[in-house]
C-alpha cells in the first residue's frame, strides 16, 4: 500500500527521528511510505494534489496540528500520531484546539506514546462536563458502580461472575461486548436496536428490550427461568463460535489486504 506520511522533518529533532523510525516499520511490512515535511505545505489543496501525484491510498500524520490539519477532507483514510507539542502546547490555543478536535473526528486511529499523553488528549477532546455528570449520577444511584478501564483478562474474569451482560446503547455497529459475553457463556440483555438485533435473536441467543419496563420484566424472567438461561447461553456460544471465529476473521482480513495490494499494483 502507498502511504503518505506527513511529519516535521527539521534535522536532529525528535519528530524527525520518530518519523524515520515509523517509516522503517511500515516499509519493513512491505508498504511504500512517501515521507514529506509538513512545513512544505500550506493547505489541504496542496496535499490533495500530492495524493493524486503520488497515487497514495492512505495517510499518516505525526503531530495532530502541523500534519493532521492538512489531511482533512480527502478521500483516503488516515491515522494520527501525537507529536507532544500538539497536546502539551497547541491544545491550549482555542483555534488550534478546535481544528485538532475535528481532525480526530475524521481520523481512523490515534497513537499516543505514553499513558500521560493519552490522558491529556482525552481530557482535551472528551467532554469533561458529561463525564462529571455521569459520575455524579452514579454516586446517587444505589447499587450502581462505575468501574474504569481494566486489562481484558481481568474484565473477562469479572464478566464470567456476572448474572448477565447488559447493552443499553442507543446506537451500535457490532457490539464486541455482546460477542465476548456470548463466548464467555454469559446471558445477554440488549436494547432492541438494529446493531444489537443483528447479533441477538430474541429468546434464542439473548433477550432484547425496548423500554426500561421491558428490561425489568426480561431480567426477572432470566432469574426465574433456568431453562431459558441455559438455552440462551448454549445458543449464544454456538452463534459466536460459528459466525465470529477469530481464525475466520484473520483469514478474511488477510484476503482483503491481498486485494488492496493487487489494486495498488494495477
Amino acid at each position: 500500500m502507498r502511504l503518505l506520511f506527513l511529519a516535521v522533518l527539521r534535522p536532529h529533532t525528535g519528530n524527525a527521528v520518530t518519523a524515520q523510525r515509523v517509516r522503517a516499520h511500515l516499509e519493513a511490512a512491505g508498504h511504500v511510505c512517501v515521507l514529506k515535511d509538513a512545513f512544505d505545505f500550506e493547505s489541504p489543496s496542496e496535499i490533495a494534489n500530492l495524493i493524486l501525484a503520488e497515487n497514495c491510498e492512505a495517510a499518516l500524520a505525526l503531530h495532530l496540528y502541523r500534519g493532521g490539519r492538512l489531511l482533512q477532507g480527502h478521500q483516503i483514510p488516515f491515522g494520527i500520531i501525537f507529536g507532544g507539542t500538539d497536546v502539551n502546547e497547541d491544545a491550549n490555543q482555542e483555534e488550534k484546539n478546535t481544528v485538532m478536535g475535528r481532525v480526530l473526528e475524521e481520523a481512523r486511529f490515534a497513537v499516543a506514546f505514553t499513558e500521560s499523553m493519552k490522558e491529556m488528549a482525552q481530557a482535551q477532546w472528551v467532554d469533561p462536563v458529561f463525564t462529571r455528570e455521569v459520575k455524579a449520577k452514579v454516586r446517587r444511584a444505589a447499587g450502581v458502580r462505575l468501574i474504569g478501564e481494566m486489562p481484558q483478562e481481568d474484565l473477562h474474569a469479572v464478566v464470567k461472575n456476572c448474572f448477565a451482560v447488559v447493552n443499553s446503547s442507543v446506537s451500535e455497529g457490532m457490539s464486541a461486548a455482546i460477542l465476548e459475553a456470548m463466548d464467555l457463556e454469559v446471558p445477554v440483555l440488549a436494547r432492541n436496536i438494529p446493531g444489537n438485533a443483528a447479533v441477538v435473536k430474541h429468546e434464542v441467543t439473548g433477550l432484547l428490550f425496548s423500554s426500561p419496563q421491558e428490561f425489568v420484566h426480561l431480567a426477572k424472567r432470566l432469574l426465574s427461568e433456568p431453562a431459558l438461561e441455559k438455552e440462551i447461553v448454549v445458543n449464544g456460544r454456538e452463534y459466536v463460535r460459528t459466525y465470529h471465529s477469530w481464525q475466520a476473521e484473520r483469514d478474511a482480513y488477510q484476503q482483503l489486504i491481498r486485494k488492496l495490494e493487487g489494486s495498488a499494483e494495477d
